[in-house]
């Protein structure tokens, strides 16, 4: 048997981590020598898992958004979707757009309509305001995280905008 590999509790999980992957876990070890506990290569997957998913989630959304956006547009109209204050960025496709600049977009009837799809606009865009909001929230780091509905949300969304894609609603 390999002798356990024992790490202090004041040392950074990230610099652990190569420690903790070659070995398949470490002890820590307290201030006062004794062992608190033990942090296995799962535990690093979980915290991962926990840490990633908003963003991977978050985006899939943005992906989805566009390429229900694709080819809709001319560049004229999504340039008129950007805020009136940004008047130095050049919009060509729906990439170039913000999130609330997407909702922008299709929050006009007339746009709704060139998108060809049969789902309510309103209840779209409240989901769409929704994603924005949590977005904002992992992007910029809330001290708060994401709470499991917010997350149950995302994970939701997402797959309703992959479930519309695979029946080639766009």
């Amino acid at each position: 048997m390999d002798e356990a590999k024992v790490l202090s509790a004041s040392e950074p999980l990230f610099s652990s981590i190569s420690v903790i992957a070659s070995h398949d876990y470490v002890l820590v070890q307290g201030n006062d020598k004794s062992i608190v506990g033990i942090v296995t290569a799962s535990d690093l997957n979980e915290q991962f898992r926990l840490l990633a998913e908003p963003f991977l989630l978050i985006g899939e959304i943005e992906n989805g958004v566009r390429r229900l956006l694709h080819e809709k547009f001319t560049q004229a109209e999504l340039a008129a979707a950007k805020a009136s204050t940004d008047d130095g960025r050049l919009i060509e496709t729906p990439a170039d757009l913000t999130f609330g600049e997407y909702i922008r977009l299709i929050e006009v009837e007339s746009n709704w309509q060139k998108l060809k799809v049969a789902i309510d606009r309103v209840t779209f865009v409240k989901h769409l305001n929704r994603v924005r909001d949590i977005r904002n929230d992992v992007m910029h780091f809330d001290p708060d995280g994401l709470d499991d509905e917010d997350l149950k949300f995302l994970r939701e969304f997402a797959q309703f905008l992959k479930r519309l894609r695979d029946v080639g609603a766009f």
